[in-house]
């Protein structure tokens, strides 16, 4: 991935919130969600991002499309430009450049509007079509992602979770990006479901040139879409690397453990789990040291109090980790 263009670079990204204690009559705190992630994605490639629920996956993405209400610092550039500090008003018209599909299908979606009222907002709002011209436009929308044009006038009640998903993807699509963040497109699908998505979404990439941050927790899913792989745990990066080469030489042993969870298509194939006790800890309890040392199977002494940093590995530029065995 060298020798592309790079489309999208992170560097140090934290996005903080600030919430009261005790149930909300208490000072408030500042809670740090993501905590200095760096990365890079290029032009017409998938990044997978995979981690635990509360790792902070989606509050990445988010940030990166400034949804929510976090405070977020560090750098992001977009085709080379700045774009961590520039105003809303400057920032709308880079939506046409990154949108997002998000996870609940129903949820993403206006009730009171027909899916045609909907993507024609889309754009009016971007000033893209309007009349006859939208009304072409959203029929071609339709036709891209799989979707009869007669359902144009229909609400997203009479539709199924995967005929829904396929309206975000269509919405996504509107103005024509070149980066779409995926928040989990197909957790909320019927595994039958979620193959037709996954693959329309490959379709797209090929067909439309298109860049993918793919948000998931499915690592099988991942695996099949992704061209690279980072490995998040509570709101840091602990491991990067080419999709083959995370999966069949994992280094982290956060990922090892993530990996050892896949079930074997094998009948009787056998197959080592490595279990890890306790739970991801919360933002306001990140431990000191490494923030993986309380549950990681081979903890040493200095992981409790040296912090480790995200490096690449020897002879291995493509392959990154962030671990004390490895420094």
């Amino acid at each position: 991935m060298k020798d592309q263009r790079r489309l999208l670079s992170v560097r140090d990204l934290r996005v903080h919130f600030s919430e009261r204690t005790n149930g909300g009559f208490g000072k408030p705190v500042l809670i740090n969600v993501v905590n200095g992630v760096s990365f890079d994605v290029f032009q017409g490639e998938t990044l997978g991002l995979v981690g635990e629920s509360g790792c902070g996956k989606t509050t990445l993405g988010r940030a990166l499309i400034r949804l929510g209400h976090s405070v977020v610092t560090g750098k992001i550039e977009f085709e080379g430009t700045e774009i961590t500090g520039i105003s809303n008003r400057s920032f709308r018209s880079l939506r046409k450049q990154i949108q997002m599909i998000f996870q609940d299908p129903f949820g993403s979606l206006n009730p009171r509007l027909t899916v045609g009222q909907m993507l024609e907002e889309v754009l009016l709002v971007h000033d893209i079509a309007r009349g006859n011209a939208a009304r072409k436009r959203i029929e071609e929308l339709l036709d891209i992602v799989g979707l009869n044009r007669e359902y144009f006038n229909r609400y997203p009640h009479e539709f199924s979770g995967g005929q829904r998903q396929r309206i975000g993807i269509a919405r996504a699509l509107a103005v024509n990006p070149k980066f779409i963040i995926c928040d989990e497109p197909v957790s909320a699908l019927d595994v039958s479901i979620q193959s037709q998505i996954i693959n329309l979404l490959k379709d797209l990439q090929r067909d439309l040139k298109l860049t993918y941050l793919f948000i998931a927790h499915d690592l099988s899913v991942v695996e099949y879409i992704s061209d690279r792989v980072a490995v998040m745990y509570l709101g840091q990066i602990v491991e990067i690397a080419d999709s083959a080469e995370l999966y069949a030489n994992p280094k982290h042993p956060y990922t090892k453990a993530l990996l050892s969870a896949i079930p074997n298509p094998e009948p009787g194939a056998k197959k080592e789990r490595i279990l890890l006790h306790g739970d991801l800890p919360g933002p306001l309890h990140i431990p000191d040291g490494c923030g993986f040392h309380p549950r990681c199977p081979v903890v040493m002494e200095e992981c409790r109090h040296k912090e480790p940093h995200l490096r690449e590995l020897d002879n291995n530029n493509q392959h990154q980790v962030s671990c004390l065995l490895y420094e």
